[in-house]
């Protein structure tokens, strides 16, 4: 018979067709905001659900008692309330690897932009071609030291694009052991230093209790002056205030931002003002390869569980208060057997 799916926002043509040949019945949403999505679960009563940007709270989970899971058309989920699902019996799925590269290639364009002052060229070559050309600082990221903090499937990626810049990498992620890192890299487990020693420091790590607001005043202290700010991984990350402060008055050299804590971006917010603040309106994964991959990897999550089986990406319940923490930082020679190379 096939399940209901509701699809509060359109799929690539592949993940609608996966579903279609499977004899599942795909509902168009009305809108994309959570009262649309609420009407939607409360009129068609669907099986299951495909979310790429809209917030699924508590209300919309428990409108629904059909509901079976949810799938979240990326590798974020923070706007899905996973323990409302969970208290309900739905399961929750994502696509971690859908996005990874795209969002990667993200960071290290920012971190490109920021080298190269592109802001401020932008503004002065036309009107003063020589300004620009010699006198707008312009720097190579070639033997810079990158920081990267949360060495998953998007920040191992920038790790090893950014070792063929030539840049030396630090990364810190507490819940890897030392062997689960990029060869070529320093595995860091201070925090702190990643802050200290770094020319770049770029943000790849989820929104928790324990990462919220990591990246404060007293952090951006630590940097050094000519170093740049990269996020793009969640706006909870960073306190914006203590962000414009650090740039507007040379505490840091600037930043590359493609995540913020309000979206759609406000459009008082005072790092719109800078020079020396590059934004992105949080496309990071939404490449067409990124859409086609996350599409048919979501839908591929729904047909996974109609059929009985274990999800490939379910999303699990983690404490990271009290998740497992590692301290080891030299890496043997071979990785254990069966591992997946980063």
């Amino acid at each position: 018979m096939g399940w209901k799916v509701l699809l509060p926002q359109e799929i690539m043509e592949e993940g609608k067709q996966l579903l279609l040949d499977a004899g599942h019945t795909l509902i168009p949403g009305r809108g994309f905001e959570p009262e649309d999505v609420l009407a939607d679960m409360k009129e068609y009563q669907p099986d299951a659900m495909i979310v790429r940007i809209t917030p699924i709270n508590r209300e919309i989970i428990e409108s629904n008692p059909n509901l079976k899971v949810i799938v979240r058309h990326g590798a974020g989920f923070d706007a899905l309330d996973v323990k409302a699902c969970h208290d309900n019996g739905v399961q929750t799925l994502y696509a971690p690897v859908a996005n990874s590269t795209s969002v990667a290639e993200t960071a290290i364009l920012l971190m490109l932009e920021c080298s190269r002052n592109v802001t401020v060229l932008h503004k002065t070559w036309v009107q003063d071609f020589y300004k620009a050309k010699l006198k707008v600082r312009k720097n190579t990221l070639n033997g810079k030291t990158l920081g990267i903090i949360g060495c998953g499937n998007i920040g191992s990626r920038v790790a090893k694009r950014m070792l063929a810049f030539e840049m030396n990498v630090m990364c810190y992620d507490p819940y890897l052991p030392a062997w689960a890192f990029p060869d070529g890299v320093e595995v860091v487990r201070d925090l702190d230093r990643i802050f200290k020693e770094s020319d770049y420091v770029s943000l790849h790590a989820p929104n928790t209790s324990v990462t919220k607001n990591m990246v404060n005043k007293e952090r951006l202290a630590m940097m050094k002056p000519t170093a740049f700010l990269i996020n793009t991984a969640r706006g909870g990350l960073v306190v914006e205030e203590d962000l414009y402060e650090a740039c507007k008055n040379g505490v840091i050299a600037g930043a590359g931002i493609d995540a913020l804590r309000k979206e759609p971006v406000d459009p008082e917010n005072p790092l719109l003002t800078l020079d020396n603040v590059i934004m992105y309106p949080h496309i990071g994964g939404n490449t067409v390869e990124a859409a086609h991959r996350a599409s048919y990897h979501a839908a591929m999550g729904v047909n996974e569980v109609y059929e009985g089986k274990n999800p490939t990406w379910p999303i699990h319940d983690i404490d990271y208060e009290t998740a497992k923490t590692y301290h080891d930082v030299k890496k043997p020679n071979t990785k254990p057997v069966g591992m997946f190379d980063f």
